[in-house]
């Protein structure tokens, strides 16, 4: 027999009413009290009625997600987790992806999932956020991301200028003075190349070392090969070598890493490097990578939470958030540090490694 709401709310020694908080996502329900009922949710395998729900409510129970680029790494991970945390809202993820192209955000920004949709998660790469807020519509949304949004929708990200500086500042303390930066985006408009060159920039000025233009070395992707290719140029460029390498993406750093090897370079003895996002492929390079964390399961659950918010508040006066997330730099193989034994652990133990 199916179980109900009641049976839900009897066994957790809570109310209906609680129940349905939990369910539904509701703010209003303490941590402790919610982890109790998903307990109870779990042990009896409740699953909600959505078709009765969505003609009760109005809502349809699907959220939204626009990325990027779903084969990225980083992205790909994020979704997942996206989707992880969803599903313990009793939610469906609809994604979509956009190659970064401002035409495909554009459509889906005015409109192509709003009929459907309850919200809708997006990290925006080739609109500005004049015109993010000209073509916001009724339907909640979260941004993600570097795009400053002002006070159009809730925003969860990263502190990428501080993110950035606590990574340079990791190959200065190892005594590298000549760190070049690859990964600067010129032709983007999303931010996030900016910050991170920020702080890498602020970081060498408080060491008392002036940028030096020929080591920042800007991409079109932050794909493997295009850090391949500009490692390449690095190199070919005559005059003395760098003795590090900050990547703006650990896809950067991993084609960074190949040519390293390829001409003969030692890692980290000859060349420290350092990326940025902590996907899993860069821990099981070799040597095993050096990165930021963003707290990606983080993103996720506090980008769902305001979605929540909003769904269940409609018309709240609460202005939009600015969440920033926390991150931390993970030092292995490629700065000169042993991989992290909570990694080699759960190795051992076939586990999927830590929570980025």
């Amino acid at each position: 027999m199916r179980a109900s709401l009641k049976d839900v709310a009897a066994r957790a020694g809570v109310s209906v009413r609680t129940v349905s908080n939990v369910v539904n996502g509701a703010a209003s329900v303490s941590e402790k009290t919610r982890e109790r009922v998903q307990r109870a949710l779990d042990e009896l395998g409740y699953r909600p009625n959505l078709a009765a729900r969505s003609l009760r409510a109005g809502r349809t129970g699907l959220i939204g997600l626009v990325v990027p680029e779903l084969h990225s790494p980083y992205f790909g991970e994020l979704a997942g987790l996206v989707v992880e945390a969803a599903q313990r809202r009793s939610w469906t993820v609809i994604i979509d992806q956009t190659h970064g192209r401002a035409d495909v955000e554009r459509r889906l920004l005015e409109g192509t999932h709003a009929p459907i949709v309850d919200g809708l998660i997006i990290s925006p790469w080739a609109l500005g956020a004049e015109e993010l807020a000209e073509r916001a519509g009724a339907t909640p949304m979260v941004l993600l991301g570097e795009r400053d949004p002002g006070r159009l929708a809730d925003h969860v990200a990263v502190d990428n200028v501080l993110a950035a500086d606590e990574a340079t500042r990791h190959l200065l303390e190892a005594g590298r003075r000549r760190i070049a930066a690859i990964g600067p985006q010129p032709g983007l408009r999303n931010g996030t190349a900016e910050q991170r060159l920020a702080g890498y920039r602020r970081a060498l000025r408080r060491a008392g070392l002036d940028p030096d233009p020929a080591l920042e070395v800007p991409v079109a992707t932050l794909h493997r090969a295009a850090g391949a290719r500009a490692m390449a140029r690095l190199l070919d460029a005559g005059g003395p070598a760098p003795d590090a390498v900050f990547a703006f993406s650990d896809e950067l750093a991993l084609g960074v890493l190949l040519v390293a090897r390829e001409r003969g370079l030692q890692v980290p003895g000859d060349l420290a490097v350092v990326g940025f996002d902590d996907v899993e492929d860069g821990r099981y390079a070799n040597p095993s990578l050096t990165t930021v964390s963003p707290d990606k399961a983080q993103i996720a659950e506090r980008a769902l939470q305001c979605l929540a918010d909003r769904i269940y508040s409609p018309g709240s006066a609460v202005p939009p958030q600015r969440i920033t997330v926390p991150h931390r730099l993970v030092a292995r193989e490629s700065t000169g540090h042993p991989r992290p034994r909570v990694e080699e652990a759960a190795d051992r133990t076939d586990g999927r490694g830590p929570a980025s």
